[in-house]
C-alpha cells in the first residue's frame, strides 16, 4: 500500500511509518519541513508537503494515495477539528478509498475543554457521512509517557516508579510499536469499516504490577510510589514552561479526588485482539528496550 501519514514525524506517527516500512508498504510522510523527516526518509519513507490548515496542500499530497493515517495533534497552531476536517475532505477529492484515524485519546464527553478530546464526535459523525471508509482507533495512555522527566529520573537515581496516579489504579498502557503494528493492520482491513477499537496493551496494571514489571525488565527491584500532583506540576512547568503543567495536573488529581474515575485508562482490547490480530509487547519487554533511559 501507499499510505500518508499525518503526524509522522511526531511519535505517534513515526511509530506508524516505521511499522509500514517493517512491512513493506510505502510510507509517504505529510510534513512542512522535510528536514525534520531525515531519519526516517533514511529509512525507507518518502515525503509529502503539506499543512493541515491549506486544503489544497493535503489534495495534492494524498493524490494516488491506496489509504491515510490520520493522528489529529493538539501542540500545533491548527486546531484538531479543522486537521481532521481538511484531511477527509482532502481524502474525499484526492480519492483515498481508507482512513485509519488515531483519536491521540479517549473522549471524556462533550466540552471537556481538551479540543483534542472534544472534536471527535464530530469528526466520527464527519467520516461517517464521507463514504470513505474507515476505522476509528481509540488509544488509552502511552508508556512512552513513563520516559518523561517525572518518572524516568526517579527510575534511575532511587528505583523508584512515580507517577501522579493513585497506587491502586490499574492502567492498559499502550506502547507506541504496537500503536503502529495495530494501525497498519487496521489499514489491511477495510471489511471492518465503520468500527471502533479501544487500542492498548492487554495487560491491565497497578501501581505495584507496574514496578514488577520495570523489576523484571531492569534486573533490579523497583518500587511504586505516587508522585503529588503538586510535585507533578512543578515539574511539568519546569521542563515545559510555566503554566505548562496546570491543567494536566488537575487531571490527574480528579483521580485521586474521584475514585469512580479510576477505570478511565482501562481497555476491552478483545475485539482489537479477535479482528486486528496484533499481539502487544508485555511492559516488562518494553522497559527492557529503554533500559538506558531508566538508568
Amino acid at each position: 500500500m501507499k499510505v500518508l501519514v499525518y503526524g509522522g514525524t511526531g511519535a505517534q506517527g513515526s511509530a506508524v511509518v516505521r511499522a509500514l516500512l517493517e512491512k513493506g508498504h510505502e510510507a509517504f510522510i505529510l510534513t512542512r519541513d522535510g528536514n525534520k523527516a531525515k531519519e526516517l526518509v533514511d529509512a525507507g519513507a518518502k515525503i509529502k508537503i503539506g499543512n493541515t490548515d491549506d486544503l489544497d496542500s493535503l489534495v495534492a499530497a494524498s493524490q494516488g494515495m491506496d489509504a491515510l493515517s490520520l493522528m489529529t495533534p493538539l501542540f500545533t497552531n491548527v486546531l484538531p477539528s479543522i486537521a481532521a476536517n481538511n484531511a477527509i475532505e482532502a481524502a474525499q477529492k484526492a480519492g483515498v478509498p481508507m482512513i485509519v484515524w488515531n483519536t491521540s485519546g479517549q473522549p471524556k464527553g462533550e466540552n471537556s475543554g481538551n479540543p483534542l478530546l472534544d472534536h471527535q464526535a464530530e469528526t466520527t459523525k464527519k467520516l461517517a457521512e464521507s463514504g470513505l471508509k474507515y476505522i476509528k482507533l481509540v488509544p488509552t495512555i502511552y508508556a512512552e509517557n513513563l520516559l518523561g522527566p517525572y518518572t524516568a529520573p526517579f527510575v534511575g537515581k532511587e528505583n523508584k516508579l512515580k507517577y501522579p496516579t493513585p497506587a491502586d489504579m490499574a492502567i492498559n498502557w499502550l506502547p507506541m510499536q504496537d500503536l503502529g503494528r495495530i494501525t497498519v493492520a487496521a489499514l489491511g482491513k477495510p471489511e471492518l469499516s465503520g468500527n471502533t477499537y479501544s487500542i492498548a496493551s492487554t495487560e491491565r496494571l497497578n501501581g505495584a504490577e507496574l514496578a514488577a514489571a520495570f523489576s523484571k525488565g531492569l534486573g533490579r527491584n523497583i518500587v511504586f510510589e505516587e508522585l503529588l500532583t503538586q510535585e507533578f506540576e512543578e515539574i511539568l512547568d519546569n521542563t515545559f514552561g510555566k503554566g505548562a503543567g496546570h491543567s494536566v495536573a488537575k487531571e490527574y488529581q480528579g483521580y485521586h479526588d474521584d475514585p469512580s474515575t479510576r477505570n478511565f485508562w482501562h481497555a476491552d482490547t478483545s475485539d482489537m485482539q479477535t479482528d486486528l490480530g496484533v499481539k502487544t509487547t508485555p511492559i516488562s519487554e518494553w522497559v527492557k528496550q529503554y533500559a538506558s533511559q531508566f538508568s
